[in-house]
C-alpha cells in the first residue's frame, strides 16, 4: 500500500518527507539515549544489589522481563514508568506520538543496560546511538555493522567500546539511520506528508502487539550482546567481557520470540 501511495507522489516530495523523517529518527534516538546513559549505570547497580547472588545472565533475564512489562503494562508510559524507570524523558517530541516516543525510550534504556552488564564500556554519544540502534533493528543494524567494519564478523567489544574512531561511527549511525527508516517507516506506512513520522507508526506497534515487538527487541538484543558474562568483574577491577564469550556479531533473522 505504501508503494501504491508513494508511486503517486513527486520524487521530490518523497525525499523531501524522508530526509525530513530520517532527520526526526536521528534526533529522537540520539536524544532517547543521552538521557537514558546517566541512568543505566545506576538502575543496574540497583538491581545488583536487590539481588546479590544473582549471575549476569540473571540480571539481563530481569531486565528483559521489566522491559517487557513496560510496554506491555496498560496505561503506556504510566505502568511504565513503576516497572522501568527513566522512561517519559522525551515528552517533548509530541508529533512523534507518545506510544512510538515511549518504545524508542525502553529499547533505548535496554539496550545500555544489557551493555551495562556485558562490561562493555559506552562512553560517548555515538558509540551509544549505535548501540542503540543497531538493537532496535536486530539482523538488518548487524548487518551494516558488519559491512561498515568491512569484516563478516565481529566483537561489539570493539565496536563500540572505544576501538572504532568517532568519524567511523559517525557514518556507521548514519547508515543505521536511514537502514531504521527504511525498515520502520517506509516499507511499513503509507507518508503522511506535512508531518514529522509516517501516520500512525505508532499502529505498527499497536498492529503487531506491543508484546511481540517487544520480544523481538530482547531477541535481537541476543544476536547483538551475545552469551552474557558467567560472572561479575572483580570489585574495583575494568569491565570487561569475562568467560561466557564475547559477544559476536552472528548471522540470524529479525522475528519475534516464541513465547
Amino acid at each position: 500500500m505504501a508503494k501504491k501511495q508513494l508511486s503517486s507522489i513527486g520524487d521530490g516530495q518523497v525525499v523531501g518527507a524522508a530526509r525530513k523523517t530520517e532527520g526526526v529518527v536521528d534526533n529522537l534516538v540520539d536524544h532517547a539515549q543521552h538521557l537514558q546513559a546517566p541512568a543505566v549505570a545506576k538502575y543496574v547497580h540497583h538491581l545488583r544489589r536487590e539481588h546479590p547472588y544473582e549471575s549476569p545472565a540473571q540480571i539481563i533475564e530481569r531486565l528483559e522481563h521489566r522491559f517487557l512489562l513496560a510496554v506491555t503494562g496498560s496505561g503506556g508510559a504510566v505502568g511504565a514508568a513503576a516497572a522501568f524507570p527513566g522512561i517519559g524523558t522525551v515528552a517533548s517530541f509530541a508529533s512523534l506520538g507518545a506510544e512510538t516516543v515511549f518504545f524508542i525510550e525502553a529499547s533505548a534504556l535496554l539496550s545500555l543496560a544489557v551493555a551495562e552488564v556485558h562490561g562493555i564500556p559506552i562512553t560517548d554519544r555515538e558509540r551509544r546511538k549505535a548501540l542503540v540502534l543497531t538493537v532496535a533493528l536486530g539482523e538488518s543494524g548487524l548487518a551494516v555493522v558488519r559491512d561498515s567494519l568491512g569484516a563478516k564478523s565481529g566483537n561489539l567489544a570493539r565496536a563500540f567500546g572505544g576501538v572504532i574512531p568517532t568519524p567511523v561511527l559517525k557514518t556507521l549511525n548514519k547508515r543505521l539511520v536511514k537502514t531504521y527508516f527504511k525498515k520502520y517507516t517506509l516499507q511499513k506506512l503509507p507518508l503522511a506528508f506535512g508531518k514529522l513520522l509516517p501516520a500512525g507508526f505508532g499502529a505498527v506497534i499497536g498492529g503487531v502487539g506491543n508484546r511481540a515487538l517487544g520480544k523481538i527487541i530482547v531477541n535481537n538484543s541476543h544476536k547483538v550482546f551475545g552469551p552474557a558474562p558467567m560472572a561479575w568483574p572483580a570489585a574495583g577491577g575494568p569491565p570487561h567481557i569475562v568467560s561466557g564469550g564475547a559477544p559476536q556479531i552472528v548471522s540470524g533473522h529479525d522475528g519475534p520470540m516464541s513465547s
